[in-house]
């Protein structure tokens, strides 16, 4: 079973949030709290660390800004 994987909201007024990089490969296997990307946002850019265990699939550029709730990856 996959664990999606979406831009989270961090703060109250937040709309968006730009991927500014994956810290981990498309296919790797991370470990449940591996920081896997970086989400900026209008305050600061924080490290978003994997909620499971599993293999990453990055289905979102690295570069881009997506709406609060939009698919980047999974967890398979």
């Amino acid at each position: 079973m996959s664990t999606i994987l979406t831009i989270p909201q961090l703060e109250m007024a937040m709309s968006e949030g730009g991927l500014a990089e994956w810290l981990a490969a498309d296919g790797a296997q991370v470990a449940e709290g591996d920081p896997i990307y970086v989400l900026e946002t209008g305050k600061a850019a924080q490290d978003i660390a994997a909620p499971v265990a599993g293999r990453l699939i990055h289905r979102a550029a690295a570069g881009a800004v997506y709406p609060v709730g939009a698919e980047i990856g999974a967890i398979e």
